[in-house]
């Protein structure tokens, strides 16, 4: 009769009492060599009567020591991983010395997060290995090897991602190629261990490991796919690059990071007269997005003869400053910003939305510079707690991780035409790394540090500085707490000209014609005040 392991069993008996004989012999030498990949923690088998069963436990891979030791690696190598994926965690919140980045966060740690998540899966299937594995490996391989070579050989996405996202993306090429040649590595020692101790590599495979398989297979090919979108999302960063900024940039907080600074139109009017530059602050998206078509409006109508902008720290081409970013902190650098630039007013303040706070800080600490404050739908310091609140700050911090994927960009870039200027500075603005960051920073510390801010800004205040409010009908009748807001910020100064409500515009009144004729009309008015008074 025949074993199904090798051999008949007269054959096997045979061979066991010719061993046996050998080693009772006198003649017969016992060698004493050191131990080697075949003599680990097990007896030699191959000098056993009989072999094992294939499902016997001592038939694993990890009787090899070459096998124990990549173990002990991948181990290693994810206990490292693990200790940078969460000090990337923390930057998100607050910068530790050395790892702030002047993109965002999302980026670096979108690559920690797929190399934690490559080596977890290599050690939880990491005794049964598979073809589909080491294919879907080698994808994310030469993946994350085309996403190195664009970061690092373009300028802008070099610049922004800095030695931490370096870092990140390199260590996940290497830790995908790490868990490559583990996963084949592992195959060659199941199949010499199963040679050896049952007679035979086996093909066949238990329920379980099919489980393991398939679960492991699908695991890998969804991160093959984070990966590939992470690689489309880092070519249109690197697209986007190529979209000069109008202005220019100019080092702050000590050259940490630069600021975007734009000024338009001449210091003079057609008679010769000085006149106040106007100086713009965007709200919940950038001055290029709606007040800067306004601005050059007005100085082709004659309303200003000059203005000037700076875009917050995250905000179109200006970069994102460390964490926490308090209003006041980002005042600073702006101020800073325009004095590098040879910029020192006199200035007309004119802001939107949550831009308004900045302008009041700024205000309050250059007063005696400022020659009118024009507020549009300004949003009151009692509300921060709107903008700060612990689920809309969940809710930028889940989009920002999974910003790097594109879900979003992506599919507007290829199917809805959008444009660069669309992803920098327009409509698309909102979907990137750096704006989702510069909202979280200021989510972060809306009710606490900027509401300081903010607050202080009022008991400084100068009172004669001229005072107009223009506020959304809209959202005046849609919230009666907005409109005693208003009503409140009326009496920031004590020299109100106008507080107007436009009655179909909604929080962006310039969206309308009445609003932005009315907006033009009365910072035409603040500018001139000394020629047009009512």
């Amino acid at each position: 009769m025949k074993s199904i392991w090798g051999g008949s069993r007269e054959d096997q008996n045979d061979a066991g009492s010719d061993r046996a004989s050998a080693r009772n012999s006198p003649n017969t030498e016992i060698s004493s060599a050191p131990p080697d990949e075949h003599t680990r923690l097990l007896p030699n088998r191959v000098e056993s009567a009989t072999y094992l069963s294939p499902d016997d436990p001592a038939v694993s891979p990890y009787n090899l020591w070459s096998i124990r030791i990549t173990r002990h690696f991948t181990i290693l190598f994810t206990l490292i991983t693990f200790a940078w994926w969460a000090i990337i965690l923390v930057s998100t919140f607050v910068t530790p010395p050395g790892f702030y980045t002047r993109g965002s966060v999302f980026f670096p740690f979108g690559y920690a997060s797929v190399t934690l998540a490559n080596l977890l899966f290599t050690l939880l299937f990491f005794v049964v290995p598979s073809k589909a594995m080491r294919i879907a490996s080698l994808i994310i391989s030469g993946l994350l090897l085309v996403d190195a070579v664009v970061l690092i050989s373009v300028r802008q996405t070099r610049y922004e991602e800095g030695w931490v996202g370096i870092t990140s993306v390199l260590w996940a090429f290497i830790v995908a190629i790490w868990t490559l040649v583990t996963d084949r590595l592992v195959e060659w020692g199941k199949y010499e261990e199963e040679e050896r101790l049952t007679g035979r590599a086996e093909t066949r495979r238990t329920l379980g490991e099919w489980v393991a398989v398939l679960i492991s297979t699908i695991s890998m090919v969804i991160l093959a796919v984070a990966v590939f979108l992470m690689t489309c999302t880092l070519f249109l960063r690197a697209l986007d690059a190529g979209l000069a900024a109008p202005g220019k940039l100019y080092w702050v907080d000590g050259y940490k990071y630069r600021l975007h600074v734009y000024c338009h139109g001449n210091h003079t009017d057609r008679t010769g007269s000085k006149l106040p530059t106007v100086l713009l602050e965007g709200g919940e998206g950038p001055v290029e997005d709606g007040l800067w078509d306004l601005a050059d409006n007005s100085i082709k109508n004659g309303s200003i003869s000059r203005y000037c902008f700076v875009d917050r720290p995250g905000f179109a081409w200006s970069d994102t400053a460390p964490s926490p970013l308090s209003a006041g902190m980002a005042i600073e650098a702006i101020n800073e910003a325009l004095a590098r630039a040879g910029e020192d007013g006199p200035w007309v303040l004119m802001s939107a939305g949550i831009g308004t706070i900045y302008s009041r800080i700024f205000s309050s600490r250059h007063g005696r510079n400022v020659r009118g404050l024009l507020l549009i739908d300004p949003l009151h310091e009692e509300l921060l707690n709107d903008v700060g609140y612990a689920s809309r700050g969940f809710t930028l911090w889940l989009r920002g991780i999974i910003s790097p994927l594109g879900l979003d960009r992506v599919p507007g870039a290829l199917f809805k035409s959008r444009s660069k200027e669309d992803r920098v500075w327009g409509r698309s603005a909102y979907q990137t790394g750096k704006n989702i960051f510069a909202k979280l920073q200021e989510n972060l510390v809306a009710d606490t540090l900027s509401k300081r801010d903010v607050a202080s800004s009022r008991a400084i205040q100068p009172q004669d500085v001229p005072l107009t409010l223009i506020s959304s009908g809209a959202h005046i009748r849609e919230d009666s707490e907005w409109e005693e807001k208003q009503r409140d910020l009326s009496g920031l100064t004590h020299n109100l000209q106008h507080w107007d409500i436009v009655n179909d515009a909604p929080h962006q009144v310039w969206a309308t014609l009445e609003g932005r004729e009315l907006i033009e009309k009365r910072v035409r008015q603040l500018v001139h005040k000394e020629k047009e008074k009512e």
